[in-house]
């Protein structure tokens, strides 16, 4: 009697965009002072109360060496896509901690929920999307992935980039 077929492991595209990430709670990047782990993270404007998500009031912070900086909200921001040969949060334009060089190109992410949604991504073997008319889903990060890390010939590779990257996070 053969063994029964394995399901496959579904994946729905949520549609977030690049706002979804690079402005949430925090981003992960280089510290541009030691090299270690640090966080672009919102602005708090009193006690208790924090910013919202969408203000580009922020503050880069290192808990290694106490560097501290204080961005303007009244500056622009400046997001990059693949294509670069490093990639840099929109906000202060140091390098991210999360990303990783494969033979195929970067892979990178913003923060650990940016790295679970490509993890979740790459390993599924049945992905599912709204219909190609929805505006959203060309603009979205998963529409926008490189076709490289679309294919499923690259998983294995992918999949181990996204291990390395997720196994130099510092809690």
């Amino acid at each position: 009697m053969p063994a029964p077929a394995a399901h496959p492991i579904r994946f729905r595209d949520p549609g977030h965009n690049k706002h979804h990430f690079a402005c949430a709670n925090k981003v992960l990047v280089r510290c541009p002072k030691c090299e270690r782990q640090a966080q672009v993270v919102p602005e708090h404007r009193d006690a208790g109360t924090a910013a919202p998500s969408w203000s580009t009031e922020r503050r880069l912070v290192c808990r290694h060496c106490g560097l501290c900086r204080k961005r303007d909200g009244a500056q622009p921001i400046t997001f990059r896509w693949y294509g670069d040969p490093e990639m840099s949060d929109p906000y202060f334009q140091v390098p991210l901690w999360l990303q990783t060089r494969t033979r195929h190109g970067l892979l990178w992410a913003y923060n650990p929920e940016h790295l679970s949604l490509l993890r979740q991504y790459v390993q599924a073997t049945l992905r599912e999307h709204d219909p190609w008319y929805e505006s959203w889903r060309k603009m979205g990060v998963i529409g926008r992935l490189p076709a490289w890390i679309k294919q499923a010939k690259n998983r294995d590779e992918v999949l181990r980039g996204l291990h390395r990257m997720r196994t130099s996070l510092v809690c």
